[in-house]
């Protein structure tokens, strides 16, 4: 037996005041009053605890808004693009002037079998972020491999302000090459203005610091040298340091799994294009403050170049080589092969090849004579002993 119906028994029943079943059953005199008055009125049901739910909510969202939250988490999906609850908050938002909290998005998609819970997964918020402070004042650069529908391989490459994330520059290549990178880092500062600083990991379209100093600066380093456009790299095994690139893939792939393959390397260019599109210009980003890339990279002046850093200045360089049968050495710059021209007379002779950017002078390694002293002209494969010869 309940203590509510014994307390009602030993009034009713066994004709107990109030004061006396209280003090009986430990409880108040007034409780004891709620009780009787209720007991008079539903009778048995009086035994039973009233449900704690309110009697109205106002907070509560209709079916027609559960609908269209269900509706977008589907509609983004289909097409690759984000549909977690903060994403599905903007555009509630945005096309419908509904303000629903993001919790309460969530649990409408965990009660629509749309989301797993999970607990235990880390918070963004352990994580420690770096962001430039200004549009242009770093640049981030990376590829990817994705397959045509035959299976046949494709690079893409793209270059993101790290800033705002806008999506500067996003191309298919079969292969990514070295002049590629130069090219679409040319064409986006073209229409965007240069960046003050260049970030990406260590690949060999953007740099040779690992190429165990063969071949010299490839073309991305010479041109970001000329610029005065500070290169920074990622450490090796470390690629969280170009985490906004590597996300903005991982938002890329998944948009383009959605699609059915693309034929060939220029309609994977055409879904590139409009992807780009809705990335900058229709898709909130969430750590944007739920704006888009646009909105955030054109709101604030952009940074300009202030100068190389420390040691990407003239770029010197020793070479030990023999003149070859034709009377030439050879010489890689900016990842172009050039053939200076020393004469048959020489040819075997060995020598030492001094480079301080475009000034090249050839010694003689047994007798230290100089053999040839001039500035590289970058536009010619062949460098003819005829060409004009810098002053000694």
């Amino acid at each position: 037996m309940s203590k509510r119906r014994a307390v009602i028994v030993a009034v009713t029943v066994e004709r107990l005041s109030q004061a006396d079943a209280a003090r009986r059953y430990g409880v108040s005199e007034s409780q004891v009053s709620r009780w009787l008055a209720r007991w008079r009125v539903e009778g048995d049901g009086a035994f039973e605890p009233r449900s704690r739910r309110p009697h109205r909510s106002p907070t509560q969202i209709g079916d027609e808004t559960t609908d269209r939250i269900v509706n977008l988490r589907l509609e983004l999906t289909a097409v690759g693009l984000d549909a977690g609850p903060d994403t599905i908050r903007w555009h509630l938002e945005d096309r419908h002037a509904i303000t629903v909290s993001v919790s309460t998005i969530r649990r409408r998609l965990v009660d629509a079998g749309l989301v797993t819970p999970e607990p235990k997964k880390r918070p963004k918020s352990s994580y420690v972020r770096f962001e430039a402070e200004l549009p242009n004042e770093t640049w981030q650069s990376d590829f990817t491999h994705w397959r045509l529908a035959d299976r046949s391989d494709v690079e893409i490459l793209a270059w993101l302000d790290d800033h705002a994330r806008y999506a500067l520059s996003l191309t298919a290549h079969q292969p990514v090459t070295g002049a590629a990178v130069v090219d679409t880092f040319l064409e986006s500062a073209a229409q965007h203005g240069f960046p003050a600083s260049v970030l990406s990991d260590n690949g060999m379209v953007y740099t040779t610091r690992f190429a165990g100093g063969r071949g010299g600066r490839n073309q991305l380093e010479t041109t970001l040298a000329a610029l005065g456009i500070d290169q920074k790299h990622s450490r090796p095994n470390h690629p969280t340091t170009c985490g906004k690139v590597e996300r903005f893939h991982q938002t890329l792939k998944r948009h383009l799994a959605a699609q059915p393959p693309a034929d060939t390397v220029a309609e994977l260019q055409t879904r590139l294009d409009r992807f780009v599109d809705i990335y900058n210009h229709q898709r909130p980003h969430r750590s944007l403050d739920r704006r888009t890339p646009a909105v955030v990279y054109n709101l604030l002046p952009k940074a300009t170049p202030t100068g190389a850093s420390a040691g990407a200045g003239a770029h010197h360089r020793v070479r030990n080589d023999h003149v070859d049968t034709t009377g030439t050495v050879s010489l890689r710059r900016a990842g172009r092969m050039h053939h200076i021209g020393i004469g048959r007379r020489f040819a075997g002779t060995a020598v030492v090849v001094l480079a301080a950017d475009l000034d090249i002078r050839v010694v003689n390694r047994t007798t230290g004579e100089l053999l040839r002293h001039l500035t590289l002209d970058p536009t010619r494969d062949y460098q003819p002993q005829n060409a004009q010869e810098p002053n000694p």
